[in-house]
């Protein structure tokens, strides 16, 4: 078990060593939607890639989510397969957000025999996701 300082370095050298070994600019919040988000996660059991839809206005958050399941064949299909979708995903600090995502289990950020296996995983589905957002961008922007 580490001390909470040695598990804050060891989460810092992970993300170093992950821009150093993946140095391309993500999209993560640069979406051009307001509250729409990629976003990745990573603690000592699992490893995710995630959209978050965090919008306000709860209307403007189910037709962001309703997009995303419009699309959810093709997305499957062409871009990532196991993914979860959650219209009402309720966070730590009590707010409900729309979450879609894919994960790894059994791994860990503070085990570095992992790393390698976490970074691949990062890399490979959120260029995917990347991919699909680029493509099928307007679609999901145009909810008016």
């Amino acid at each position: 078990m580490y001390s909470k300082q040695e598990n804050q370095k060891l989460k810092q050298e992970f993300w170093v060593t992950f821009s150093e070994k993946y140095p391309r600019k993500w999209v993560l919040y640069d979406t051009k939607i307001k509250d729409f988000s990629f976003k990745f996660y990573v603690e000592n059991t699992k490893a995710q890639v995630l959209i978050d839809i965090e919008h306000r206005n709860e209307g403007k958050r189910l037709a962001y989510f309703d997009k995303l399941i419009a699309l959810k064949n093709i997305l499957e299909t062409e871009f990532i397969k196991n993914l979860v979708f959650e219209k009402n995903f309720t966070l730590e600090n009590g707010k409900t957000i729309s979450r879609v995502w894919v994960e790894k289990r059994e791994v860990s950020v503070s085990n570095p025999k992992y790393w390698e296996e976490i970074y691949a995983f990062f890399n490979k589905n959120m260029n995917a996701l990347e991919l699909f957002y680029a493509e099928y961008d307007e679609f999901i922007k145009d909810i008016d």
